[in-house]
């Protein structure tokens, strides 16, 4: 595995049911490193942006009503397969179909209201990192336990 990183975002209906402490907690136990982190409620523009791969379904409007009406929790976070661990984390898109112990297996209501979202792949994570942050809120620094361990 290579060391990447990955855009997640705990979209309102998690903050409002006051889910962030859990959901950060799940993440910081698979030992993946917190780079970056804000709470905002998101422009129109840039939900649209986030959303643009959608802009011709017909439920793009939902989305971006949905996500900008309140605060979401933006974070970034790196690993080695964060990216693909973080999506088995977060569980199933329908959160009838997601497994017991994910997120949104344990967390989640319904499709329109599944708590958080992860990016699908390197070239999204890159794109989605790029569009809710600036490299200055993007935070390089080594956890000291990785100072502790003694090579072999």
């Amino acid at each position: 595995m290579t060391v990447e990183r990955t855009f997640l975002a705990i979209k309102p209906d998690g903050v409002q049911r006051g889910l962030v402490g859990k959901i950060l907690n799940r993440f910081e136990q698979k030992g993946f490193k917190l780079v970056a982190l804000k709470q905002l409620i998101p422009s129109r523009d840039l939900a649209k942006k986030h959303y643009g791969v959608h802009q011709d379904r017909p439920f793009f409007k939902g989305l971006v009503d949905f996500i900008t009406s309140g605060p979401v929790v933006a974070m970034v976070w790196e690993g080695d397969g964060v990216i693909t661990s973080a999506r088995r984390l977060i569980g199933a898109t329908k959160p009838l179909e997601a497994e017991p112990g994910t997120i949104r297996g344990d967390f989640a209501v319904d499709i329109g209201r599944n708590v958080i979202h992860g990016s699908d792949a390197p070239e999204t994570a890159n794109f989605e990192i790029g569009l809710w942050f600036t490299s200055e809120e993007i935070n390089d620094w080594t956890p000291s336990d990785q100072l502790w361990r003694v090579e072999s």
